[in-house]
C-alpha cells in the first residue's frame, strides 16, 4: 500500500509558517508523504490566515484553487475559524477549523479524510 499524499499551502504570518511546518513534520512521521501538485494528492490541507482583509481573500481564492484541482481540503489557520464564511464561498470544503492548527488535530482529520473513499 502506497503511503496517502497530502497537498499543502501555507498563507500568511510567521506563526502560520511555523504552525505549517509543526503540521507537516507530524504528518511525515505518521507516515503520509507530501505531493508536489494537489492533482496528485489525497488531500489538500490549506493552512490560511483571517487578520486583513486582502490575506483572507488570498486564503478564499487559495481553498478555491484547492478545490478545483482536488476536491478534497480541509481548511486550518486563523480563517478556519470563520467557517461560515468560508462555506458561503466554498461549501465543499471538508473540514474548516482553527484548532486544526495542531499537529494532533490536523493529522487525525488528514487520516480521516484522505483514505475515505
Amino acid at each position: 500500500m502506497t503511503a496517502p499524499q497530502i497537498g499543502f499551502i501555507s498563507l500568511g504570518c510567521p506563526k502560520a509558517l511555523v504552525d505549517s511546518e509543526r503540521i507537516l513534520t507530524k504528518l511525515r512521521s505518521e507516515g503520509y508523504t507530501i505531493s508536489p501538485t494537489y492533482q496528485d494528492a489525497d488531500l489538500v490541507v490549506v493552512n490560511t490566515c483571517g487578520f486583513i482583509d486582502a490575506a483572507v481573500e488570498e486564503s478564499l481564492d487559495s481553498i478555491g484553487e484547492a478545490l478545483a484541482q482536488n476536491g478534497k481540503v480541509i481548511v486550518t489557520g486563523c480563517l478556519g475559524s470563520r467557517e461560515a464564511e468560508i462555506r458561503a464561498r466554498h461549501p465543499q470544503v471538508l473540514e474548516s477549523d482553527r484548532r486544526a492548527r495542531s499537529r494532533r488535530s490536523c493529522s487525525r482529520r488528514a487520516r480521516t479524510f484522505a483514505t475515505a473513499a
